[in-house]
């Protein structure tokens, strides 16, 4: 079965607006700050993305555009005024930025009660410990959407590929928490075919178009492609064979339409979570 992140992402949005309803009534109107360095074309449509998104749930947007050789006090003097401004509830640093700057002392330096990423040393050790906090939008979304669909997770084999900050050290402690057996592979792992054909869900993301093939698959697994390729012809794919897996598989997520939705929902109810707990 194709697991529609669309719909399960509309299901979210939904939820949210409600939420920022009830916040409005109360006087409190939720706000996304989102600093964009330089002018690159994906983060553009990216940023795009979110604007709407927000518009479509009543969360306020404002962004700010800044040039690609401003320096790196620059950038960590930005974050601090949005710190302190009691209107944002939320603040992104869109990645990627220029090569001059220090992604992880600016994300550091983002309030973690106002870090909708979910990046701030902080927010991760609070995930690590299992205790509520912002926790990155892709995994949550990830989870979300198993839930939504009555995917069981306790107990379950999970195989989570690639080792980043963003997705696959915190989708892998999100799986831990929900009581699955985890395993980490990335590029120095020996018989990752092998290890990978043990999972009873498989996670992907790793940036290599249909690095996972039918046959590093078992019968049956949930397969969740992370990943966002230009193919060869132009089109999207992912870092799973969507095509050669969709009938071995129970579940699987499709490129566009899978995961993408879903870490933009995540996001817009990350920011109403801040608003929500500021009210407390």
């Amino acid at each position: 079965m194709i697991i529609n992140g669309k719909e399960v992402a509309k299901k979210v949005r939904s939820e949210v607006k409600d939420e920022v309803e009830k916040l409005r009534e109360k006087g409190i109107v939720p706000k996304l700050a989102v600093i964009m360095v330089g002018n690159d074309k994906a983060s553009e449509v990216y940023v795009r993305n979110k604007s709407k998104a927000c518009n479509e749930v009543g969360i306020e947007f404002e962004e700010f555009l800044e040039d690609e050789n401003i320096t790196q006090d620059h950038l960590l003097n930005l974050i601090d005024e949005l710190n302190k401004r009691d209107d944002i509830h939320g603040i992104l640093l869109q990645s990627p930025i220029p090569s001059h700057l220090n992604i992880r002392e600016a994300f550091n330096k983002i309030d973690y009660k106002k870090d909708v990423d979910g990046f701030n040393p902080i927010n991760i050790g609070k995930l690590l410990i299992g205790e509520d906090g912002l926790v990155p939008c892709t995994p949550q979304g990830i989870v979300k959407m198993l839930e939504e669909y009555n995917i069981e997770i306790k107990g379950k084999r999970a195989v989570v590929i690639g080792r980043s900050n963003i997705v696959g050290k915190p989708m892998s402690q999100c799986l831990l928490n929900k009581d699955a057996t985890v395993t980490i592979c990335h590029s120095k792992t020996k018989n990752i075919k092998d290890i990978i054909k043990e999972a009873d869900i498989v996670v992907a993301s790793l940036g290599k178009p249909k690095f996972v093939t039918a046959d590093m698959v078992k019968d049956g697994a949930v397969v969740i492609d992370v990943g966002i390729n230009r193919g060869e012809d132009g089109k999207l794919v992912g870092d799973v064979d969507f095509d050669n897996i969709e009938n071995k598989a129970s579940y699987i997520t499709p490129v566009p339409g899978g995961v993408g939705p879903m870490t933009v929902a995540m996001l817009m109810h990350n920011v109403v979570k801040v608003a929500k707990d500021l009210e407390m």
